[in-house]
């Protein structure tokens, strides 16, 4: 018997948590390391190739955080009733293919922010595990048309 994933509240909770810290350290990070590129170039050490490869990488970085986070805000929005099943799976989607970070550029960044850009590209997989298994289930909402003719001609057959 094949593994159905079981996606629930708790788990959405948890996963978005994750990410809200996570963003908020991706920020904290990111944000001092721009100050300190800010201070080498007053300091008369313009580097403007890692300058701009910093900037890359926070954006790539929040970038995939937040699509994590739009996942997971839609899948509580679900939850929560706001959202049904059909408009979940129809909008709901995580980008496929975020492309991961540069190695070359990420061996030039500073080990703390390796480690976020790695826990960044972690989460994302990880949703995007739970994505797959999830859109590989059966939807449980209204039944598609063709299950409704079907009921409808077993009926008057009876």
């Amino acid at each position: 018997m094949p593994f159905l994933p079981s996606i629930n509240p708790r788990i959405v909770d948890a996963l978005y948590c994750e990410a809200l810290v996570l963003a908020d350290e991706v920020r904290a990070g990111f944000d001092t390391a721009r100050t300190l590129a800010q201070a080498d170039q007053d300091s008369g050490n313009p580097d403007d190739l890692a300058r701009v490869a910093l900037s890359c990488e926070a954006l790539r970085t929040t970038t995939r955080v937040m699509h994590c986070m739009a996942w997971l805000l839609n899948h509580r929005a679900h939850f929560a009733g706001e959202l049904s099943e059909i408009q979940l799976r129809r909008h709901g989607k995580l980008i496929g293919n975020f492309p991961a970070s540069d190695p070359e550029t990420s061996a030039a960044l500073p080990p703390a922010l390796r480690c976020l850009i790695g826990e960044s590209e972690r989460l994302y997989e990880r949703i995007q595990r739970l994505e797959a298994a999830w859109r590989n289930v059966p939807q449980t909402g209204a039944p598609s048309a063709i299950e409704r003719l079907r009921e409808r001609l077993s009926a008057q057959m009876r």
